[in-house]
């Protein structure tokens, strides 16, 4: 039998195809060339008829690929140049870019890093034409996560990025010196930052770059980890061009990028001059005030309050995560002096891993309704966390402990009740994610956790407290199940861990207020007291939960919101007078909304607002989605089906129904941002009206505007505190020094009469 295998030969096909080359049986098999009849020719490597190796083909428009195919698919290395003049060069799979690869568009800009699929995700290096450079993360094509942008004018912004816009914490170098340290949100300046002027004395950088790379180690020098990913990339695809392109790509971004300065801020060469034109940012004209700085508060990119100072003044640590474990932060008979340094971290590992396995244990046990015996102390699953693990418990990481989960089966249909699927409730807690720390606002000393998706909050509590919380379990239970729109706080479990040597930690899982999309530019802890009631100066930053007498607007509201709020207030302090609670108070979370009048004062069009636009993969510059400037706030018609549900499934309560649309239930439709449902407690419009006048604000404090539309946020917190006989004492001796209606401390009828009538007359007094 004749082998013809790898013979050689031409063909003609029927369709006016014409292949010349190596066969096998009847299928291009080798080395061969192949013309479609349209044009397009391919001359390469085959395999069983398909196109396979290394070859080059070029369609009839001009546009031809040179490099590795498989099953016919552009797949591997190769080059791809478009009849436009676009070049890609780099990765393939399945015919899209996939991998390390630099494309150089039609209109010259160019991007060199990591695509996946086609688009660019990963870390990688964008120029635009007019000089702009960015380098960092990318996801979904868009600029996502930490990354530098260097614009033509020679101004550099060093922090956090989502969906193409800044957001989060951030460093803005100004090309004539100047340096603005702040947040922004959807890509305006939002919140507390400082502003130091060119010529005059500035902080190093290098605590605030310590800063902005706590949550991802990789990005201690700005290059290092796009570099490191390349050659991860390189290695895993084992070819040698892709190690070439790697060599040239990287020695490339590193001759491009620059150095870091003495001061510890990131500085692109650029061989062009810098603009001379003034920047947009938000600069002022501080000639002359080399000492002088400039504390801001902006509200969607409006300068709302500014402060001058000398730099002395200035904190520069007061952004400094502060080490919750530290011995000198506590009073010397609380318990967090014990953990310092890794046990933080330890404790973290112990309670996702009891967490994970009581909710695994009690989810598969059939649904019931609780008895009398699930309540109570004696109600528990325990179980040994030896470290090498057990039978029933896996090895792990941390240290041995020994784990209490109290009254199982009530917070499993706690759980339930507020909506919150056990699967979803253990990714969020005990995912691969570690817990996050967050500053404790009150004096107790606990120590606070926060999950990855900020969903819940994880603090410890006191033996007392505990026994509280355990003997109200049963009333708590029945109130929440009856009021579905209660503000008192979720619990969603009670736990205890202990360690080697007897020491025990005991924690309680909560919903956290605060979780939504929206940024809370103000923090308020209010009980209606006065005594003591307010937040000293140094202490006063952005993340800080100010008090009663720090309060400088009242809230007025729709009538039917307002109705809808008293009542539940009214039935919650019933029932925490009920169980002789005191001492708790309404944590008030302010999202502020732009003036509508200022929408030509916010970030002019010449401001560098955005990154310059992105070209789209078919090579026409695609302009990114218009940002829209917020007008206000808008109630319109519930629609559940157009409603966004963030911030999550243990938000639960009937949508509000609003006097000002016809008594209809309500959507909160925020231009630009979001259409959120109104519940009790939850995206609730208002308008904050400033109580503070002209001639009382300091000569060194601007407050310019009076009226400002807000989204608020509350719920009733701290309610494990009850009027003990030592809390009576202490009563009678406050009240020999001060007003004894104006202490905190005062029997549950009265503080919660005094607590409701704060509320009514001072905070959301009634529209006139």
């Amino acid at each position: 039998m004749e082998d013809n295998i790898g013979r050689f030969e031409e063909k003609s096909f029927s369709n006016g195809d014409v292949y010349i080359g190596n066969f096998k049986g009847i299928l291009p098999h080798g080395n061969g060339k192949y013309t479609w009849s349209n044009g397009t020719v391919y001359e390469g490597d085959w395999i069983d008829g398909k196109m396979s190796g290394k070859g080059l083909i070029i369609w009839p428009s001009g546009a031809k690929y040179e490099g590795e195919f498989s099953g016919s698919y552009l797949h591997g290395h190769g080059t791809f140049t478009k009849s436009n003049g676009c070049v890609y060069t780099g990765g393939w799979r399945m015919d899209a870019h996939h991998g390390i690869g630099r494309k150089v568009y039609s209109n010259t800009d160019n991007y060199e890093g990591l695509w996946k699929e086609g688009i660019r995700e990963g870390s990688g290096k964008f120029t635009w034409k007019n000089g702009s450079t960015y380098i960092g993360n990318w996801k979904k094509g868009k600029i996502d996560g930490r990354g530098i942008m260097k614009w033509f004018n020679g101004d550099v912004f060093d922090g956090c990025w989502l969906n193409g816009l800044r957001q989060g914490s951030g460093v803005y170098r100004f090309a004539d010196g100047g340096l603005y340290i702040g947040t922004w949100s959807k890509g305006l300046k939002d919140g507390k930052g400082t502003f130091y002027p060119s010529g005059g004395k500035q902080p190093s950088l290098k605590k605030w770059c310590s800063l902005l790379n706590s949550n991802d180690n990789d990005w201690k020098v700005p290059n290092s980890r796009f570099n490191r990913s390349l050659s991860e990339k390189a290695r895993a695809s084992g070819g040698s061009k892709s190690s070439r392109l790697l060599s040239q790509r990287t020695s490339s971004l590193d001759a491009n990028w620059g150095h870091q300065n003495p001061e510890g801020d990131c500085i692109c060469r650029d061989s062009s001059s810098a603009l001379s034109q003034t920047s947009n940012e938000g600069q002022s004209d501080v000639s002359g005030m080399s000492n002088m700085v400039f504390e801001r508060e902006y509200m969607q990119g409006v300068l709302i309050v500014e402060r001058i100072k000398q730099y002395s003044e200035i904190s520069h640590n007061k952004n400094k995560r502060p080490n919750k474990f530290s011995m000198k932060q506590v009073k010397k008979n609380s318990f967090i002096g014990v953990f310092q340094d890794r046990r933080s971290h330890y404790l973290k590992l112990n309670l996702q891993l009891g967490i994970r396995y009581t909710v695994g244990k009690i989810t598969p046990v059939p649904a019931r309704e609780v008895r009398s015996s699930d309540f109570g102390e004696r109600a528990r699953i325990r179980m040994y966390f030896p470290k090498e693990g057990s039978q029933l418990t896996p090895p792990h990481c941390s240290v041995d402990f020994y784990w209490k989960d109290y009254c199982p089966m009530v917070f499993r249909n706690l759980r339930e009740m507020f909506k919150l699927d056990a699967a979803e409730y253990m990714m969020s807690i005990c995912g691969d994610c570690a817990l996050k720390d967050i500053t404790s606002p009150g004096k107790s000393g606990s120590i606070f956790f926060i999950s990855q998706d900020d969903k819940f909050v994880i603090k410890t509590l006191k033996k007392y407290e505990l026994k509280v919380l355990l003997n109200m379990l049963p009333k708590y239970y029945h109130h929440v199940g009856s009021y579905e729109n209660t503000l008192i706080t979720k619990f969603f479990g009670i736990h205890r861990i202990t360690l080697r040597g007897g020491k025990k930690v005991r924690f309680v899982v909560m919903g956290n207020m605060f979780c939504t999309e929206l940024h809370i530019h103000r923090r308020y802890d209010l009980k209606g007291s006065s005594q003591g009631r307010f937040t000293s100066k140094e202490k006063i930053n952005s993340d800080a939960t100010l008090k009663d007498l720090d309060l400088k607007y009242e809230f007025h509201m729709d009538k039917n919101l307002r109705e809808s709020l008293f009542k539940q207030i009214s039935l919650d302090c019933t029932f925490l007078e009920s169980q002789h609670i005191i001492d708790y108070s309404l944590l008030l979370g302010l999202h502020f909304r732009a003036p509508e009048n200022l929408k030509a004062l916010v970030e002019p069009a010449g401001s560098m607002q955005r990154q310059d636009s992105l070209p789209s993969s078919d090579d026409t510059l695609k302009q990114g989605d218009q940002l829209i400037i917020p007008k206000g706030l808008l109630l319109v018609a519930h629609e559940p089906s157009s409603v966004n549900t963030t911030p999550g499934p243990h938000i639960r309560g009937n949508t509000l129904r609003a006097y000002s649309i016809g008594n209809k239930e309500v959507d909160l439709l925020l231009p630009g941002t979001a259409r959120l449902p109104v519940q009790l407690g939850v995206n609730m419009p208002a308008q904050a009206i400033s109580l503070v006048q002209e001639d009382k604000v300091e000569e060194s404090e601007v407050e310019l505007f009076e009226v400002y539309d807000v989204v608020l946020y509350m719920g009733i917190i701290d309610i494990l505190q009850e009027y003990t006989v030592k809390k009576k004492i202490e009563h009678v001796y406050k009240s020999l020094q001060f007003d004894p209606i104006t202490v905190s401390v005062i029997e549950p009828k009265i503080y919660a009469e005094r607590f409701i009538n704060f509320m009514d007359k001072k905070v959301f007094p009634e529209t006139p």
